[in-house]
């Protein structure tokens, strides 16, 4: 894939950047930064461009990682269900085979029976 410049606007400054990904995704994040940042120093006159970009990459890196724990987790969930399932799935032979089984017991005592019956 080849790779596409991308020219995003933040807070008043211009950055061209090279990416793989699509040219509106890149936009998107870009201008989601760009509301961001700001936000925070409209909020706050004291804050410096600098302090605000510190402060939202950790609010981002701070999401990111809740997500990346929560994908874990649900991952882990998962496992399990899936070892629950295969246990479960022979448990279930087991109990087929030993429906089977005494299916045919059955069917022999019958017989027997019948056969008993017979001879009377």
């Amino acid at each position: 894939m080849e790779r596409t410049k991308v020219k995003l606007s933040i807070c008043g400054s211009d950055y061209f950047i090279y990416t793989d990904d699509d040219v509106n995704y890149v936009k998107e994040l870009g201008n989601k930064l760009d509301e961001r940042l700001s936000k925070l120093v409209h909020e706050n006159s004291r804050i410096s461009i600098t302090q605000a970009a510190i402060l939202v990459a950790l609010e981002y890196a701070d999401s990111a990682k809740k997500a990346s724990d929560s994908a874990d987790n649900l991952r882990g969930q998962i496992k399990e269900y899936l070892e629950d399932s295969a246990r479960y799935k022979m448990e279930a032979e087991v109990a087929r085979r030993d429906i089977e089984r005494l299916e045919r017991e059955v069917q022999s005592l019958r017989a027997k029976q019948s056969g008993n019956k017979a001879s009377f």
